[in-house]
């Protein structure tokens, strides 16, 4: 055994921290974009109901995967329905930065 194989394990040792630092962050802004996303598709379907004269509410939770619906919170503002989707991370101080959020409009106030 030559000097050379210790000193590869030692490097392998050394990296492999910035490795697992490196697979956690790609995997959280994955996390991340896909809250956005799915924020994005409740939200139009939100206000989809909405212009159909439904519930925007339920019409935005049932357009979000079941393991979605209970980090989901809805919103509606007249006429625009706000989704916001906290990501599923191991680490729950990043949930809240990573927020997805997305707002769809069904069209202007209308003005009684």
């Amino acid at each position: 055994m030559s000097g050379d194989d210790g000193q590869a394990t030692v490097e392998l040792v050394a990296l492999l921290p910035l490795l697992l630092i490196a697979a956690f962050a790609g995997a959280a802004f994955v996390a991340a974009h896909a809250a956005r996303e799915r924020a994005g598709q409740a939200a139009q379907a939100g206000a989809m109901a909405l212009l159909q004269g439904g519930d925007p509410r339920a019409a935005a939770r049932r357009a979000l995967p079941a393991g979605t619906r209970s980090r989901a919170a809805i919103e509606i503002h007249g006429r625009r329905v706000t989704v916001r989707i906290r990501p599923d991370l191991p680490l729950r101080a990043l949930e809240r930065p990573l927020t997805g959020t997305a707002t769809a409009s069904a069209g202007p106030e209308t003005n009684p």
